[in-house]
């Protein structure tokens, strides 16, 4: 018989071998609080070439090989290899916390909440940093609005059967795919009268890679192409920020 998990976790991963380690450490510590052995991970190495693969695999991490250049249909590949009862999508570049999946299921054991995502923080900051993510906050306010609530994200979680409910990631979608999941799941939820949550007691932590790579005010000093990466259609746009960069 299979082995079957309480959670499974799925890690899109391109590139990621100087953070990885760190990303799969935290969960398998979160993993100890939650019950030892309930947790399925699994890594969608995506067009990698460094030692993405070979770290997963030392925390005894499933590897799938991934080609696509859309974050969607990567982390909707992981998907489709979980057993687990409770999706959990974590980037591979942000650190869960130690309590994270015993709250996850305690919001969700409670019957009040589809599902959710957190509210995660950088692992540094700046006043450029600070004036970016206020910036992209500004583009994204025609969604939220939309939306009628600031949903939040990084982390997502629900049971895997609502995630199939509502198709998972939105392939069509180059980027803003996250706010279109939380926004389809919280409808999806609101049927049988239940909210989307967000982590409260758990921090969670995101590296600033991306401001390290091309400097903490380059999104403001390039708005067009930012505003470019925020429409969720734009491949060129995409692909100079998050697919094609080396």
């Amino acid at each position: 018989m299979a082995h079957t998990h309480r959670f499974s976790v799925v890690v899109p991963a391109h590139n990621e071998e100087n953070y990885i380690g760190k990303c799969l450490k935290a969960i398998r510590e979160a993993e100890k609080q939650a019950a030892p052995d309930t947790v399925q991970i699994i890594v969608a190495a995506n067009r990698c070439t460094d030692r993405t693969a070979e770290i997963a695999k030392e925390y005894g991490a499933e590897v799938i090989g991934n080609q696509d250049k859309c974050i969607a249909s990567i982390r909707n590949a992981g998907a489709k290899c979980a057993s687990g009862e409770i999706l959990v999508t974590v980037d591979a570049d942000t650190f869960i916390a130690p309590e994270t999946f015993c709250e996850i299921r305690s919001l969700l054991e409670s019957g009040k909440y589809i599902g959710g995502g957190a509210m995660p923080v950088f692992d540094r900051a700046s006043l450029g940093i600070a004036v970016s993510s206020f910036y992209i906050l500004l583009l994204m306010l025609p969604e939220i609005f939309r939306s009628k609530a600031l949903l939040s994200g990084a982390v997502f979680w629900c049971k895997k059967t609502d995630f199939d409910a509502v198709g998972g990631f939105d392939e069509t979608r180059i980027s803003l795919e996250d706010l279109d999941f939380a926004k389809r799941l919280k409808k999806h939820g609101e049927q049988s009268g239940k909210k989307y949550g967000t982590l409260k007691k758990s921090k969670i932590y995101t590296s600033a890679r991306k401001f390290d790579q091309f400097g903490d005010w380059y999104l403001i000093k390039n708005r067009k192409l930012t505003k470019r990466i925020f429409t969720g259609k734009d491949r060129e746009a995409a692909d100079q920020f998050y697919y094609d960069v080396r």
